[in-house]
């Protein structure tokens, strides 16, 4: 578990990157509002996550009804979604964010909630290792 917990953590950095990088460009650059900038960020870094960890992480990947893996997928990041843009939109709304910085820390810190909710239900849901 401890391998496959550190491949999911060294994909995870990496497709963070994906994500804080394009919702910094279109928050900070492009002006799009935080709600819009997270969504379109969130789907681009959880599909390159999705697709990365199926092939290298998560043995049970390859069994199964793929379909079914697909439908579960498709509901554990739903959840996701709601519960990393409902963390990031709370806090820059409960801290009225301005700066750079608060807008980084609440990214980080709905990437956290996010990043468990997702090793715990691709490993025991999805994939079922």
């Amino acid at each position: 578990m401890f391998q496959q917990l550190l491949r999911f953590v060294v994909i995870g950095g990496g497709c963070a990157l994906i994500d804080f990088g394009t919702y910094s460009l279109l928050l900070g650059l492009a002006g799009f509002p935080v709600w819009l900038s997270k969504s379109i960020s969130f789907i681009l870094g959880t599909t390159t996550s999705y697709l990365i960890n199926r092939k290298y992480t998560f043995s049970g990947a390859s069994t199964g009804n793929s379909k079914a893996k697909a439908g579960a997928f498709a509901i554990v990041y739903t959840v996701t979604f709601f519960v990393n843009m409902g963390s990031n939109q709370l806090l820059v709304v409960l801290f009225d964010a301005q700066q750079a910085w608060q807008f980084t820390l609440f990214w980080v810190i709905a990437q956290g909630f996010g990043t468990l909710i997702n090793f715990v239900m691709l490993k025991w849901v999805v994939f079922r290792d």
